[in-house]
């Protein structure tokens, strides 16, 4: 597994239905969504991106688009360890809206992921990587994450260095991706999935 990301997804209905038909960013409402999200910051247009290859743009890098049902933001300032600290710039955007957060780095084996409801009340939370264990856990487990805390999903057993968790969070972070956004980085495709290379992205570099 070698895929990383980190994202904001402000989703009026199904994700998965608005992507598979790869519609056209709003440019207009996008730039106007990066400056209200980094008010004073100086925006420098850059060359389009998409959700394969921009959803990890390093530091003063912020990808975006709004398309109708659906607003990607992908932004370091989201990969936390604790997704509940959310800055509230981000949950002030939502607008009646469910917001997800996903972030996942395969280097360190880190996955985090968080939902909340239209109303802005946090659903659920959760934060774990090999080296710091569970760093949050917080709402009861969504229905895709059950046969993981069950044991299913455990690895081999190896006595002398034992992974420290009982499943390797990254595959709960593929099945995260499929379940909320109809889609994998690693792993199966199914017919009907959305060719990422073709959900554009804005980019935009902040000073």
């Amino acid at each position: 597994m070698g895929a990383k990301d980190w994202m904001l997804l402000y989703a009026d209905g199904n994700v998965a239905e608005v992507l598979r038909a790869h519609p056209e960013p709003d440019r207009v409402a996008t730039r106007a969504l990066v400056e209200r999200l980094h008010p004073g910051a100086q925006l420098t247009e850059l060359a389009d991106g998409d959700l394969s290859q921009n959803a990890n743009p390093p530091d003063g890098l912020v990808y975006a688009a709004v398309f109708p049902g659906l607003t990607i933001v992908c932004t370091g300032e989201v990969a936390l360890d604790r997704p509940s600290t959310l800055p509230a710039k981000y949950l002030a955007e939502a607008g009646g809206r469910t917001v997800y957060l996903h972030a996942m780095h395969s280097v360190v084996d880190w996955f985090a992921y968080a939902v909340w409801t239209p109303d802005g009340k946090l659903r659920r939370s959760l934060s774990l990587a090999p080296d710091g264990g569970v760093f949050e856990n917080l709402g009861d487990p969504l229905p895709f994450e059950q046969t993981y805390w069950a044991g299913e999903h455990a690895l081999e057993a190896d006595d002398d260095d034992p992974y420290p968790l009982p499943f390797h969070p990254l595959e709960l972070a593929e099945d995260a991706l499929r379940t909320l956004f109809g889609f994998n980085y690693e792993g199966y495709l199914l017919d009907g999935d959305p060719d990422l290379e073709s959900i554009v992205l804005a980019g935009y570099q902040l000073r």
